[in-house]
């Protein structure tokens, strides 16, 4: 039987390269968004994948969000809380307000999205959890200690959860890109894109669909071994 999953931020970048490549891997995938209705909707017309519209930072509107997606596609046994977002400043004019925002939607929003799935999975006796992370979470970044903070947090989620649901074949991982080829990197000045990807041993940015690889590979059936890791892909950029 076809596994059911979630994506949160699904419908654009790597979340929608994600939403695609468990859709190629025989799931049921819902896709999340927060706000851009257009662009959900020619994503969902361009794949077939059904995209939900809720915001990860509330707790109510993801309870209530989840519950309709298993209401329309059965229960969830893959969650991918992929949703962030940046509110970019140096830390002396970092508003209490930048600060909040990106807690709430890259931090709590993961609480939020994995918090009411969890208790079916247990009782179902399976279970894969991806957390999105990023290499600013392992290095930190000038004008990000907001974003860092949360990035390095959902790290720690991730240790924690998989010790807690790793009897009842639960894994719960992360993933930390590098640069990704996104349309937000690519929306950069050109000489900006190229000091970045002069950093990178590879000399190219990475593609969305090479974290979408790594996530099928680290929710699929056989992959209940790998559990509390964190997968580093940033083309020899960093190192832990």
């Amino acid at each position: 039987m076809a596994r059911t999953a979630l994506v949160t931020g699904g419908s654009r970048g790597i979340g929608a390269a994600i939403s695609i490549a468990l859709k190629a891997a025989g799931c049921n995938v819902a896709a999340t968004y927060a706000g851009n209705d257009e662009a959900a909707a020619k994503f969902t017309a361009e794949t077939g994948i059904k995209t939900y519209k809720w915001n990860v930072g509330s707790y109510e509107e993801s309870q209530a969000g989840i519950a309709k997606v298993e209401a329309d596609l059965g229960p969830i046994d893959i969650v991918v809380a992929n949703a962030g977002i940046t509110r970019d400043a140096p830390f002396h004019r970092m508003t209490p307000a930048q600060w909040h925002e990106v807690i709430d939607t890259n931090l709590t929003g993961v609480f939020n999205t994995v918090h009411p799935i969890w208790p079916g999975m247990r009782d179902r006796k399976f279970g894969r959890v991806v957390v999105i992370s990023s290499i600013n979470g392992q290095k930190g970044q000038f004008g990000q200690v907001n974003y860092a903070a949360t990035k390095a947090g959902d790290l720690g989620i991730v240790k924690s959860l998989a010790q807690e649901g790793a009897r009842f074949n639960i894994t719960a991982n992360a993933i930390c890109p590098g640069y990704i080829g996104t349309d937000m990197v690519m929306a950069v000045p050109e000489k900006v894109r190229e000091g970045i990807i002069a950093q990178i041993p590879a000399g190219r940015l990475g593609e969305p669909e090479e974290i979408a690889r790594c996530v099928v590979f680290l929710t699929a059936d056989e992959a209940g071994f790998i559990n509390g890791s964190t997968i580093t892909a940033n083309g020899a950029q960093f190192f832990v």
